[in-house]
């Protein structure tokens, strides 16, 4: 089993920036893919961004040029940074990792709320 634990979440003005947080804990062996999805209120839950262990990421259109993941291997850790904010960016943010983008587990969701 996995653990996954993530932080970083917060309110924030249009336009500035956040860095969310996401480490792994367990069975990190069975771990090559990271990435991050999040849910607005009424909306499906979508994909953000991934990167695989060799650091390759993927970036949903609505967010490239503006975030940038990450990991760090050493501290089983996968970071979100978040520029450019934008109110539509709200959402609840939830941490994935897997053997490959199936996602086997899932963090809890941290709260990111851009005000206009």
């Amino acid at each position: 089993q996995v653990q996954l634990v993530a932080s970083g979440g917060g309110l924030v003005q249009a336009g500035g920036s956040l860095r969310l947080s996401c480490a792994a804990s367990g069975s990190i062996f069975s771990i090559n893919h990271m990435g991050w999805y999040r849910q607005a209120p009424g909306k499906q839950r979508e994909l953000v961004a991934f990167i695989t262990s060799r650091g390759i990421a993927n970036y949903a259109d609505s967010v490239k040029g503006r975030f940038t993941i990450s990991r760090d291997n050493t501290k089983n850790t996968v970071y979100l940074q978040m520029n450019s904010l934008k109110p539509e960016d709200t959402a609840v943010y939830y941490c994935a990792a897997g053997a490959d983008t199936r996602w086997n587990y899932w963090g809890q969701g941290t709260q990111v709320t851009v005000s206009s």
